[in-house]
């Protein structure tokens, strides 16, 4: 039903300044701030009509696809296509219902993050996290291209990743681990390479979760209740324009110049107006400066409204029922009704269904698709189609193997993924030692089975993987106790572990005996906001090790002069304690590495694999040097919490750079079993042409067919199929209006109630920063090309990863910002060829007033090292 109480808020935000900010100020959000309110309560200024999609680039064959497609739809099936039709309605976590007569079976939107959710026969792979320690373009895609495979071959349609969003502001994030890095250009290039994989495969990418949705704290407002706290609206992330720009929508720009098919809207508020419903988002800077052609699709239970949802740029609602099976929509009938009676204009309807067939197209998928051969709701061969209310009892799941030789690539990428912190005295690799004493709750299984704990709630044995959506069925689990056990076996090593934290007397017995190299095996584990495990409500309450992991550590390290540390995490810990004690001898950090675990690792301490990666944020000394944090109680009384992203960009590495506060570990530190040196900078500068802002007009928004105003012609068909309870569907259920709708505030018209040009269909202005999918085409050109010589000076062949940084210059701009890397394999005494490429924004800022990207006329630095701190070589441009 529609809720034009809701709708009201937008409309709240026509008035406003103009403003005047200045492009190095990092002031408010122009507009965002009331200038008669006499506080400083954020909102979004409105941006509207929501702008239809133009088919250029990439997307031109399959605009003309999705256009010959959309215009044989009745409004009915128009409908069908953009509303789920319930939680748990048909097989996949979201499906949108079918269009029989044309051959398009339902779509299946299915969770992804590390693997198929609710399956059986499927991998499960490193996290983005982990992934992105790797700094390898390569693996990114390849990860990305065997993730894709698995959900076609299962029947997905839309595999619900990768994750920009959060980017990782707060160490302590609860789903951080489900993205790559709080740096913007690694996560950039990570998810661009994630959805070219996933979508050469054959299905549909969706970039998630836009945009600032940074914590769990608060992100539902109805889950946030469920924990006690007394608050009405969910949590609203306050950022400035500038930072905005700069920082949280670099990723999803990429994403979008690498073809996302599909962008899927967060809980939270942005500037106090909802992720699904925010029109300067969503309008404005998503479809209009970027020229994204895909879908947006709400999070699950994000959309809060009904016309004025679809007027803000939401296309397709998830999963269709406003909350979960109760059978009410706000699109469905009442999307019906809205284009019926104009409050969503019938362009806007098109639009929705093209941007969702466009993206179909795009990525191969055809008419008559093979059905979809699994179920979510249960792993049983037969079960109920309509789990929701245990109907149509039938085979919901085929059991199909869809693992294929993926086993072999997670267990690379899990060891070229873990990252060497510390290693005295060459104690790594590992050359069949004596004696081997393995440490830990976290080397070991869970001893109820791996995947014990419903979306995996809970902290038992190793961390393979966190909890949440995000959360897969794990094939198996080799755990490092296992795996090292199997290597000791063929070296002739003696080996013995103790797989408890508290069994403190015989840890101690053991690790004290003469010839023990002890490996300590540790974690902190997050996940999502719906599960609590151990008052952990999804975002970490601190950055210690869990289980006591600090205590035992020094334990056995006091015990053992030859102490390794091996730390599954989702993020940084805290290790001031005990990294430097000369008894701990080498420190690794192994992320959250999927079902090969245990091999991974193993990989790695005997040099099987000899290790490059690179931490993807930074190691402080404490909590506190980050400079930012999870907001864990509400500070707005009932209304909604007011997160104030004041620090602008100066997140992660850019904050201790901004406090010269020297941290244990900094962003793009990792070691190796050789050594490099750097030499021979280089930078040749390239002749292209001036920046040139996008000017002109769209065409008028198209109409695709014409639709009966005759209520009648929409009852639903009880001829032709029974009605399912809590179905969600595109029919009336009377021919009276208002009945049908059920929405008591039903029969305002769109003036009423919605914003000054919501349903305008009429030619729009091109936006300077726009033009193209991902913004203003010449912002890739490439302005400098930087080469420089990286030669092996070890004895042992190895791989090393090149970073390149840029000063910016001019005043309150981070000291350096990643802008290229390079994962180079160099043999004993060779030497390779580092080369990265410069754009135009790669140099840019953003400016406020103009609304577009501009290169200041402050010197700018470029420089190339090991890591953000280690940055030998530098020139100026």
């Amino acid at each position: 039903m529609f809720s034009s109480i809701a709708v009201a808020v937008l409309a709240t935000s026509v008035t406003g300044v103009a403003a005047s900010t200045h492009v190095l100020a990092r002031q408010t959000y122009p507009n965002t701030t009331s200038p008669d309110s006499g506080d400083d309560v954020k909102f979004s200024p409105p941006f509207y009509p929501s702008p239809w999609m133009s088919g250029q680039g990439e997307w031109a064959d399959a605009y003309e696809k999705a256009r010959d497609f959309v215009s044989q739809l009745t409004l009915l099936e128009k409908v069908n296509l953009t509303t789920g039709v319930g939680w748990e309605g048909e097989q996949c976590v979201g499906q949108v219902g079918s269009i029989p007569r044309l051959g398009l079976r339902s779509l299946c939107m299915q969770d992804a993050p590390v693997g198929l959710r609710f399956t059986d026969y499927n991998s499960v792979f490193s996290s983005g996290q982990t992934v992105a320690a790797t700094f390898d373009r390569g693996l990114f895609y390849a990860r990305g291209h065997a993730m894709g495979e698995e959900h076609k071959a299962k029947g997905v349609t839309v595999q619900l990743g990768p994750v920009a969003g959060p980017l990782g502001r707060a160490p302590e994030g609860g789903r951080n681990w489900e993205g790559f890095s709080p740096d913007p250009y690694l996560t950039g290039i990570a998810i661009a390479e994630t959805v070219k994989g996933t979508q050469d495969a054959g299905i549909i990418a969706c970039a998630k979760h836009f945009i600032a949705n940074e914590q769990e704290h608060f992100r539902q407002a109805p889950e946030a209740i469920g924990y006690g706290y007394n608050i009405t609206e969910s949590i609203s992330s306050n950022i400035d324009d500038t930072t905005m720009h700069e920082l949280y929508l670099w990723p999803f720009a990429d994403a979008i110049r690498a073809g996302v098919g599909s962008i899927m809207c967060s809980y939270n508020q942005i500037n106090n107006s909802y992720g699904c419903q925010n029109s300067k988002l969503l309008n404005n800077i998503l479809k209009d400066e970027l020229g994204f052609q895909g879908f947006v699709m709400s999070d699950w239970q994000a959309q809060h409204t009904g016309a004025a949802s679809a007027a803000a740029g939401l296309d397709m609602t998830m999963p269709g029922d406003t909350s979960f099976n109760t059978g009410d929509s706000y699109w469905g009938t009442n999307l019906t009704l809205a284009v019926i009676n104009g409050t969503v204009p019938e362009w806007r309807i098109d639009d929705m269904a093209m941007r969702i067939m466009a993206a179909y197209f795009k990525v191969g998928l055809t008419l008559n698709e093979p059905p979809i051969n699994f179920d979510s709701w249960t792993l049983n061969t037969f079960g109920p189609l309509h789990a929701s209310i245990g109907a149509n009892i039938q085979q919901v799941n085929w059991h199909v193997d869809v693992r294929g030789d993926h086993a072999s690539l997670i267990r690379d990428i899990g060891a070229r993924a873990t990252v060497l912190l510390k290693n005295v005295n060459n104690t790594l690799p590992l050359n069949k030692p004596r004696f081997l004493a393995v440490i830990g709750d976290d080397a070991g299984p869970n001893i109820n089975g791996p995947n014990s704990c419903p979306d995996r709630g809970c902290n038992n044995g190793t961390l393979g993987m966190a909890w949440g959506s995000g959360s897969s069925n794990f094939p198996y689990l080799v755990t490092p106790d296992v795996a090292l056990q199997n290597q000791a076996l063929a070296d002739g090593t003696r080996y013995e572990s103790v797989l408890d934290n508290y069994a403190t007397s015989q840890i101690e017995a053991l690790v004290s005996q003469a010839y023990a190299t002890a490996i300590v095996f540790v974690n902190a584990n997050s996940g999502e906001g719906y599960i609590n495990v151990d008052g952990n409500e999804g975002d970490r309450q601190n950055l210690t090790l869990w289980g006591s992991g600090d205590d035992l550590i020094k334990n056995v390290s006091a015990l053992c002069n030859n102490t390794i540390v091996v730390i599954h995490s989702t993020g940084p810990t805290l290790v001031s304690e005990w990294y430097d004690s000369p008894n701990i001898t080498a420190i690794l950090w192994a992320g959250v590495p999927g079902q090969e675990s245990g091999n991974s690792i193993t990989d790695v301490l005997y040099g099987k694999v000899n290790p490059a990666a690179r931490t993807p944020f930074t190691w402080g000394t404490t909590r506190e040097s980050y400079g930012t944090d999870v907001l864990y109680e509400p500070n707005n009384g009932e209304g909604a919490p007011q997160d104030e992203f004041i620090e602008g960009v100066f997140i992660d590495y850019r904050a201790f750079d901004r406090t010269n506060t020297t941290p244990i570990y900094e962003f793009g530190f990792g070691l190796s079993y050789t050594t490099f040196e750097y030499s021979d900078l280089t930078v040749t500068r390239h002749n292209v042409s001036a920046y040139t802002p996008t000017t002109g007009t769209t065409e008028a928004a198209p109409v695709l067919g014409n639709f009966s105003t005759n209520l009648s012609d929409y009852l639903f068909p009880n001829a032709s199929f029974p009605h399912i309870w809590q179905y969600i569907y595109p029919y009336l259920n009377s021919s009276d209006a208002r009945t049908a709708s059920a929405d008591p505030a039903y029969g305002q018209t769109a003036d009423q109630f919605m914003p000054p040009g919501a349903v305008d269909g009429s030619p729009q202005p091109l936006l300077a920063a726009g033009g193209a999918p991902g913004g203003n085409p010449q912002l890739w050109d490439v302005l400098y090309t930087v080469e420089a010589t990286i030669r092996n000076t070890g004895s042992v062949n190895g791989e090393e990863v090149p970073q390149l940084y840029v000063s910016l210059g001019g005043s309150n701009q981070p000291k350096v910002v990643l802008r290229g890397f390079e994962r180079l394999s160099i043999d004993a005494g060779e030497s390779a060829t580092f080369t990265a490429d410069i754009t135009r924004r790669d140099l840019s800022n953003w400016d406020t007033v103009a609304q577009n990207w501009v290169i200041t006329d402050a010197t700018k630095t470029v420089y190339v090292g090991s890591s953000s701190r280690k940055l030998p070589l530098s020139q100026a441009l």
